[in-house]
């Protein structure tokens, strides 16, 4: 697999061609700096999870358009070559799996969380809505002002556009799928 700074870079700066933007515009409309987004697009930087969401929610584009390379028609996602976005010292880590594409609003992850572990993320854009099933291990939902408990087997679905907090308080590894579903 391509470095991911590198599809990172490619994926940004095709995005901003094909909108015509520049890159002090871009920087306007994510809060994202001029010189971040260069480094970035050089292949410079590692944009940590919450700028990718900035710049993506800015460019009204999805997540994954920006982190993955495009694919062929049909697919198989062995998990020892999806390369892990990690978070929180390396115990959050997220595998895209299956990317945001034309006339599919939704776009998948494998979480891990490892003990203790957590991350508080913004909103992914306007009417966006998620579902997570814990498949291992339990995991807290903090959302609007709420806690939610989701252990082994449970699902979950809250609104994704407002700021959420994912914690594992338990003594094991807690891994979930994450669908991040986008309405029109």
């Amino acid at each position: 697999m391509k470095d991911l700074n590198l599809i990172i870079a490619n994926n940004l700066k095709q995005i901003r061609e094909e909108k015509k933007l520049s890159l002090e515009k871009v920087a306007d409309i994510t809060g994202v700096s001029k010189s971040m987004l260069g480094q970035i697009e050089r292949g410079e930087s590692s944009p940590t999870i919450n700028t990718i969401w900035k710049i993506a929610i800015g460019l009204k584009v999805s997540f994954t358009s920006i982190i993955n390379s495009p694919q062929d028609d049909a697919m198989l996602v062995h998990k020892s070559e999806v390369e892990p976005l990690i978070e929180d010292d390396g115990r959050y880590r997220v595998y895209p799996v299956f990317p945001y594409e034309d006339g599919r609003r939704f776009e998948m992850y494998i979480v891990e969380v490892e003990p203790g572990g957590q991350l508080s993320t913004d909103t992914h854009g306007e009417k966006t809505q998620e579902f997570i099933t814990v498949v291992e291990g339990e995991l807290t939902v903090l959302t609007n002002d709420k806690e939610y408990i989701v252990n082994k087997g449970d699902s979950i679905t809250f609104r994704a556009d407002k700021r959420h907090t994912y914690h594992n308080p338990g003594a094991g590894l807690a891994r979930l799928s994450m669908v991040i579903y986008y309405s029109l």
